[in-house]
């Protein structure tokens, strides 16, 4: 299995495209009630959808990157606003936060090993 999209609402599609556009993605489909995107790296794709009503979610995005700190300061050079500056988490991965346009939280993040082998991972029988 792998995953295939995520998608997230959008309350004004031209702002989603360019703030995710600023982020490093690469646009593929657009209309004026979608966009799709594909990441720089891998084959996992992204998307906005419009709504005219935002729904409460908890949904937090993460887009990992090599370096942490250096992309910060390249998106922040860019005009992107973080809500949190690079920091390291208690569950070993560095992350800085921020919010689109729609207000959706989307984490960039490093995680290296701890990704998918941190130090407490259950042993798989």
């Amino acid at each position: 299995m792998d995953l295939n999209q995520v998608t997230v609402q959008s309350i004004n599609i031209p702002e989603s495209i360019k703030f995710y556009k600023q982020l490093g993605l690469i646009l593929i489909v657009e209309d004026a009630h979608y966009a799709r995107f594909e990441l720089p790296k891998g084959d996992s794709t992204f998307s906005v959808h419009l709504t005219t009503e935002l729904w409460l979610s908890n949904t937090v995005v993460y887009f990992e990157v090599p370096d942490v700190v250096k992309t910060v300061s390249e998106l922040k050079a860019k005009g992107v606003v973080f809500t949190q500056d690079p920091k390291e988490e208690s569950w070993l991965w560095h992350e800085s936060l921020l919010q689109d346009p729609s207000g959706n939280e989307v984490c960039i993040y490093t995680a290296g090993e701890s990704r998918k082998n941190p130090p407490w991972r259950l042993a798989q029988t």
